[in-house]
């Protein structure tokens, strides 16, 4: 058998641990540590890569929040203001968020318009109500001056420039006029905020858009009322619903609310005249 040509191996030699080999001369043996190897990813949030969304907690917090003792805003507030998801809150509302503020202008002197949306003014609707306004104006304008040339038999020539004039006069009011009186209300330490503003004034221009709808009956004092009235509408909506907030300002409220209604008023002789004006 097989079994016979192997050695016999001695047993007391065999339950003994192997010498380790010598290392010949010239050589030097290399030696392994243990490592104390981690999983991944580890169970500790440790060093500045943590997990979740936020920034590590041991990181120069130079730029998230000012030093103690200095005035200075973050530089992150200002850089906000550049981006888009800054002001995805001011549009953040449906259809029926819309459809109540534009009911609430339609009543000027309820005075609750500021009231219902301090918590969550939207810049949604103010846009898309200048917007149509302008369109309205431009339209309505335009279908006069075709109407009236119709009639006396001329020839009828389109003017671009009454779209681009409706624009930057409805655009720049609802603008400048909210951030000046901003402006005067801050230093008169007035809590209202610039978004409230804009809102409130964007929404005080919807009942134009009916206004100019009518405006396309071709009896010139029938145009002067109806804008007339539109004005006077827009003029109290904005001034009875800051009235409440100007009065804390002393003495001053009633010449700031008297320069409010007469803004709201000129603005309306202002469409009447330039867009409203060619009579048949």
């Amino acid at each position: 058998m097989m079994s016979e040509k192997y050695t016999n191996i001695n047993n007391h030699n065999a339950s003994r641990s192997v010498p380790p080999v010598q290392d010949p001369p010239g050589q030097v043996s290399v030696k392994f540590r243990d490592s104390a190897l981690q999983t991944f990813p580890p169970s500790a949030q440790e060093g500045k890569i943590a997990g979740g969304s936020g920034p590590p907690r041991d990181v120069d917090a130079t730029f998230s929040k000012p030093t103690s003792g200095s005035s200075e805003q973050p530089t992150a507030n200002w850089v906000k203001a550049f981006t888009v998801t800054a002001y995805q809150p001011y549009f953040d509302v449906d259809t029926s968020d819309i459809l109540e503020r534009i009911k609430e202008s339609l009543f000027p002197f309820k005075g609750t318009f500021n009231e219902k949306t301090a918590n969550r003014p939207d810049l949604y609707g103010p846009f898309w109500i200048c917007t149509t306004l302008i369109f309205v104006s431009a339209s309505i304008g335009t279908s006069i001056t075709y109407l009236a040339d119709k009639i006396r038999h001329k020839e009828w020539d389109y003017d671009i420039h009454m779209l681009t004039w409706s624009a930057c006069v409805l655009y720049g009011y609802v603008v400048i006029v909210p951030i000046t009186l901003y402006i005067v209300l801050k230093y008169l330490s007035v809590p209202l905020g610039l978004v409230q503003l804009l809102c409130l004034y964007g929404y005080s221009l919807f009942v134009f858009i009916p206004a100019g709808c009518l405006s396309i009956v071709p009896v010139e004092m029938f145009r002067w009322v109806v804008v007339g009235v539109a004005g006077f509408m827009s003029a109290m909506f904005v001034a009875s619903n800051l009235r409440s907030h100007i009065v804390s300002a002393g003495e001053r409220w009633f010449w700031i609310v008297s320069g409010i209604t007469l803004l709201q008023l000129a603005l309306s002789i202002v469409l009447k005249i330039y867009l409203f004006s060619v009579s048949t």
